[in-house]
């Protein structure tokens, strides 16, 4: 800052200070990893805290699904079907369903305009949060997946699958969840989309492909989740085929992909309104 003489009134020279042409630079943006692992921890702090009563009500609604299910199933096949579909129904729940509603939320209240002034990356944001509600969805699965194992008589050797299926199948679904509730025009859209979709995961999750008619199985192979159940479901046999298990969570992943980037460019959309 360079100096510039003045006169007082009373006639005396005095260096007053020049004003500075340029404008102070800002810290540099974070970069994309280390600011997703800053969202995803402060999500899943939060998600602990405000979901836990939600992540019992997924578990114990999978589990009660299993029971009912437990007298109509009259083949290991079927039974297989219900166990994964359940279990993949918790990661719906939380995932796809209350994912939605929360980036709903935060668009209504304005908590978009607090994210748009950090200097993070929106992939960062949406990476973060989605990770986090995906990984609160791990016990509960395991629960479910743990009882509808002893429930159905089905081993649990391949339990561990589920390390795979979980994140993939999460990301693909809290793609959508967000998605869904950054470009929704209302919180109760995205709510209601948010639902919706959980309800398809139920219906065409659990209940066994067999049983359905032609028409339900082209939609039960358009939603991302059913090949997280096919994945998990093609284990239990005493020898599976793991290239097509390889496939389906595949599937899980490009789809995750997918639903990730457009999550992302609705969240840019959103926040520049």
């Amino acid at each position: 800052m360079s100096a510039v003489s003045a006169q007082t009134p009373a006639g005396r020279a005095v260096s007053v200070p020049e004003p500075a042409t340029g404008a102070a630079e800002l810290g540099p943006r974070a970069r994309l990893w280390p600011a997703m692992a800053a969202v995803y921890r402060a999500q899943l702090s939060r998600a602990r805290v405000a979901r836990m009563p939600l992540l019992f009500v997924a578990t114990f609604q999978s589990v009660g699904i299993m029971i009912m299910m437990r007298g109509v199933v009259d083949t290991r096949g079927e039974a297989q079907s219900v166990v994964a579909g359940s279990s993949v129904v918790v990661v719906a729940f939380v995932a796809l369903n209350l994912l939605a509603q929360y980036f709903g939320q935060l668009r209504a209240g304005g908590g978009l305009d607090h994210y748009a002034t950090l200097p993070v990356p929106p992939a960062a944001v949406v990476l973060g949060a989605a990770g986090a509600y995906a990984s609160f969805t791990v016990p509960g699965t395991l629960v479910t997946a743990v009882f509808g194992c002893a429930l159905f008589g089905l081993p649990l050797g391949n339990l561990w699958i589920l390390v795979a299926v979980i994140p993939l199948a999460g990301a693909a679904l809290a793609g959508l969840g967000a998605a869904c509730g950054l470009l929704a025009p209302r919180p109760e859209l995205a709510t209601l989309l948010g639902q919706l979709g959980m309800s398809a995961a139920l219906l065409l999750g659990v209940l066994p492909p067999d049983r359905m008619p032609e028409l339900v199985r082209l939609a039960r192979d358009l939603l991302p989740s059913t090949y997280g159940v096919e994945a998990y479901a093609r284990t239990f046999g005493a020898h599976p085929h793991w290239a097509f298990v390889a496939g389906d969570l595949g599937v899980c992943a490009g789809v995750g992909v997918v639903s990730l980037a457009v999550a992302t460019w609705a969240y840019r959309r959103a926040a520049v309104r």
